[in-house]
C-alpha cells in the first residue's frame, strides 16, 4: 500500500511539473534562497516567501513554484511576464521516428499569423503560450509579452526541417519538426547516378531515383503481354529498372499502348503514354486511327474509350454497349457473335455496333476479320501509364481529362508513387517516392526542376531496381512490362 501511495504521489508530482514553465523559457533568472526565491528579468521581479506565499503586488495564493522553479502560467500573467491579451493553449506532443509532432490546442482561431525561419537554425514565432515548455530533443523555448518563439535544430548529422499549419475546428496549431537522413548520391556508370532528394511540399516528401545526365542512357520498354514477372528478369542485365504501365493482375494483360521498336503489341486506352525514339521521352496522349479490314474493305472504328457506331474492344472485361450486337475474334477470324454487354476474354478481341448494320450483322463465323490501329505519328516506343504530371515546366495534373473516374481510389490513395520525369536539357529520372498521392507527386517533381512528368503503375506495383537489386521500395511485385535504363552505347 505504501509504495503505491508513493507512486500515486510521484504521478501527480509529474503532473504539476508538466503544468510548469521552466523560468529560463520565460526569461527569468532564480535566485533561491532558504526563505524566498527571487524571479528576475523579462521587465519583472517578483518573489515567492517559502511557507508562505507570493509577496506583494502578486496574489498570495497564486500557484507555488515546481521544487525545480518551474512557474504556473498563471503566475507568468499575473507578473506581467507574459501578455494577458495572448491565449494560453494545451501542447501535447509525441516523437516518431525521423520527426517530432507538437500539437497545441486553441481557445480560439490565430488572429495573426505565426512567423517562421525556413532555414537553420529554424525558429516560429507563435501568438500564443504553451501550458508548459517540455524538454524535446534539439528544442529551445523562449516566451515573453511577443508570445512564444521554438526554436529548432536537429541532431548532429541530420537534415532539419520545420513545418507548421493551422486546423480550423477545433483551433489547433500544428508544428512537425524534421530530423531527416541526409540525401544521397552514388554513381552507377558514367552520367548516371543513384539519389535520394526531398521534395518540400511543403513537408518533406522522400523521392528515391536514377538520374541520367542527356546523352548518357538508353532507355527500352521490357516485359511480355501475358506474363508476369519479377521486373529484373525481364532484362536483368540492364543498369536501372523501373515498373511500366498497368496491367489486368488475372491476366496478365497491358492496359493501354505499348509500342517496341516501332511493334504495337497492345493499343491505346486513352490516357497519356511515355514515347521516345533516340534519348530525349515525351508524355502525349497517343492520337491514332483505327480500322478493321473486311473482305479487301476498310471500315473507320473507334476503339474502347472513344466509342463510334463501330468499336474495337481490346482488353478483356465487359464490351459493348446494351442492345449492340458483338462479333468475337481471335487470331483474325470471327468465332462468336453475341449480345452486348459481353465478358470479353483474353487473347480475343471485339467489334460491337448497332443491331442489323451492315456489312457486319452478315458476317459468317469463321470469316477473316482483321483490326488496324495506326499511330500518329509514328512512335519508335512508347508505354501508356498516366495521368501526366508535369508538362514544359507547369503543372499539369489533370486526370479527368485521361479517363480516371473522378476520385478513383488509384488517385487518391496515399501509396507509393512511380514516375518517369526529365529536365529541359534532357536528363531523365526514374523516380519512385515515399508513400503519397500523384497530385503531390506532381508538385514534388516541379519543385525540383521536372520539365516534364508521367505517372507509371503505382501502389505495390511501383519498384525501382539499380544493377539487379531492389532499392525503394522493399518488395518486389511481379508485373508484365517495364522501363530498363542502359549507359549510351560505347560507355
Amino acid at each position: 500500500m505504501r509504495r503505491r501511495a508513493i507512486s500515486v504521489l510521484a504521478f501527480f508530482a509529474l503532473l504539476l511539473a508538466l503544468a510548469q514553465v521552466a523560468p529560463e523559457a520565460a526569461g527569468l533568472r532564480l535566485e533561491r534562497g532558504s526563505e524566498a526565491w527571487v524571479y528576475q528579468g523579462a521587465g519583472a521581479s517578483f518573489t515567492y516567501v517559502v511557507g508562505v506565499g507570493w509577496a506583494p503586488p502578486l496574489p498570495p495564493d497564486l500557484p507555488p513554484p515546481a521544487p525545480d522553479g518551474g512557474l504556473d502560467p498563471a503566475v507568468l500573467y499575473a507578473a506581467g511576464v507574459w501578455d494577458r491579451g495572448l491565449p494560453l493553449s494545451r501542447l501535447r506532443f509525441a516523437v516518431y521516428p525521423g520527426r517530432t509532432r507538437i500539437v497545441f490546442d486553441l481557445p480560439q482561431a490565430l488572429d495573426r499569423e505565426p512567423r517562421q525561419r525556413d532555414r537553420p537554425p529554424f525558429s516560429l514565432h507563435l501568438p500564443f503560450y504553451p501550458d508548459r515548455t517540455p524538454a524535446i530533443p534539439g528544442v529551445r523555448w523562449r516566451t515573453g509579452p511577443f508570445g512564444t518563439e521554438l526554436s529548432y535544430r536537429p541532431p548532429r548529422g541530420r537534415q532539419g526541417f520545420l513545418h507548421a499549419f493551422p486546423l480550423a475546428a477545433p483551433p489547433r496549431y500544428v508544428v512537425d519538426l524534421y530530423a531527416l537522413e541526409p540525401e544521397t548520391s552514388a554513381t552507377l556508370a558514367p552520367g548516371i547516378r543513384l539519389r535520394t532528394r526531398y521534395a518540400y511540399v511543403p513537408y518533406p516528401l522522400k523521392l528515391t531515383l536514377v538520374e541520367a545526365d542527356p546523352g548518357a542512357f538508353r532507355l527500352l520498354p521490357v516485359g511480355k503481354p501475358g506474363e508476369r514477372k519479377r521486373l529484373v528478369e525481364f532484362a536483368p542485365d540492364a543498369l536501372a529498372l523501373l515498373n511500366g504501365g498497368y496491367f489486368d493482375p488475372g491476366t496478365a494483360t497491358p492496359i493501354g499502348l505499348w509500342v517496341v521498336d516501332g511493334v504495337t503489341l497492345s493499343y491505346p486506352y486513352g490516357r497519356s503514354a511515355l514515347v521516345w525514339d533516340g534519348g530525349r521521352v515525351d508524355a502525349v496522349i497517343p492520337r491514332f486511327r483505327a480500322e478493321v479490314l473486311l473482305s479487301g474493305r476498310r471500315y473507320p472504328v473507334g476503339l474502347a474509350q472513344t466509342p463510334a457506331r463501330f468499336t474495337a474492344y481490346t482488353q478483356p472485361g465487359e464490351v459493348g454497349r446494351p442492345g449492340e450486337e458483338v462479333l468475337v475474334v481471335k487470331d483474325g477470324r470471327v468465332v462468336a457473335r453475341r449480345r452486348a454487354p459481353y465478358g470479353l476474354r483474353p487473347g480475343y478481341w471485339a467489334l460491337a455496333y448497332p443491331p442489323g448494320a451492315a456489312p457486319f450483322a452478315h458476317v459468317p463465323i469463321g470469316a477473316p476479320l482483321k483490326l488496324l490501329v495506326e499511330l500518329e505519328p509514328p512512335v519508335r516506343y512508347a508505354l501508356e501509364a498516366g495521368p501526366r504530371l508535369v508538362y514544359r515546366g507547369q503543372l499539369a495534373y489533370h486526370p479527368e481529362r485521361e479517363r480516371f473516374a473522378k476520385n478513383a481510389i488509384q488517385l487518391t490513395k496515399v501509396t507509393y508513387q512511380a514516375a518517369v520525369a526529365w529536365t529541359e536539357e534532357g536528363g531523365l529520372w526514374l523516380v519512385v517516392s515515399e508513400k503519397t498521392t500523384p497530385k503531390v507527386l506532381a508538385r514534388a517533381l516541379l519543385s525540383l526542376g521536372a520539365w516534364g512528368a508521367i505517372r507509371m503503375d503505382s501502389g505495390g506495383s511501383a519498384q525501382l531496381w539499380a544493377k539487379g537489386e531492389l532499392v525503394y521500395p522493399r518488395r518486389p511485385r511481379k508485373v508484365v512490362n517495364g522501363l530498363a535504363l542502359y549507359p549510351r552505347l560505347g560507355q
